[in-house]
């Protein structure tokens, strides 16, 4: 074979293999993202997952973060499961303290959620409630001491974090510039939420991960690394207060790809 020959056939498998890598990177690209749903938790609203919504949609990562109404466990986690029907495509669920009871119960039975992200947030096996899992070690400073009950409806209660405490026990590490303003806006949860038992958890079948705030003053870190543990989560802990997705939400929005990769 002459070394021309040579030479041409060469050239023709290296833009052979180009082409190929190309159409598979091409591939790769035009595989869809999972949309990443970001449950708020009580006494907060959507736009504690807005750091992290950025960081995510940067990525082209689509991104929604309804409003969690906050009325009952049962009833939350309808809402939700509703609004997943509406998806189609795989779907990566995170969730903020009391929104990690919401996933856990709404995620149950649908095919499309691919991963649950608990960051700060309670992972309930089934018949367990949020005060079983908050006092189930020591260290929460979120009491009744803490909080502010108004009467709404027909007697029923919604709770509040005092204007006093607000800073320490819910964000201890956000400038208190943007406490005050998450303390004025905060949304109240029904006080039902804090004794309803929770239903099948979709950790049990659903890849889960887990954000842990050391410094975290509503939920202890010990009862944070007994629920990671149980749900066979992958864990990263983090120095960071209860609002870790606000304080650290780099931690968070890497944390959630990974979970949708």
């Amino acid at each position: 074979m002459t070394t021309t020959r040579r030479a041409v056939l060469a050239g023709s498998a290296a833009v052979a293999t180009g082409a190929l890598l190309g159409t598979s990177e091409a591939q790769a690209e035009a595989k869809p993202k999972p949309t990443v749903v970001l449950v708020h938790g009580a006494f907060a609203d959507s736009s504690g997952w807005n750091d992290v919504s950025a960081r995510l949609i940067r990525e082209n990562y689509p991104v929604i973060a309804p409003a969690n109404p906050l009325r009952g466990v049962a009833a939350d986690s309808a809402y939700l499961a509703s609004l997943l029907a509406t998806l189609s495509g795989p779907i990566v669920l995170a969730a903020h303290s009391y929104g990690g009871i919401v996933i856990t119960n709404a995620a149950t039975g649908n095919p499309n959620v691919k991963a649950l992200v608990y960051v700060a947030a309670f992972a309930p096996e089934q018949g367990e409630s949020l005060l079983d899992l908050q006092n189930k070690y020591p260290g929460s400073k979120l009491n009744e001491a803490a909080l502010d009950f108004r009467p709404y409806g027909d007697g029923l209660v919604e709770g509040y974090i005092k204007k006093e405490v607000f800073h320490g026990v819910f964000a201890g590490d956000v400038p208190r510039a943007t406490t005050d303003l998450m303390q004025a806006g905060q949304r109240p949860a029904d006080t039902r939420t804090l004794g309803e038992s929770s239903g099948a958890p979709a950790w049990k079948t659903i890849p889960s991960y887990y954000l842990i705030a050391r410094n975290d003053q509503v939920l202890p870190v010990a009862a944070q690394r007994f629920m990671a543990r149980r749900a066979g989560s992958r864990v990263h802990e983090v120095g960071a207060s209860h609002v870790a997705m606000i304080s650290q939400p780099s931690m968070a929005a890497d944390l959630i790809k990974s979970a949708a990769r």
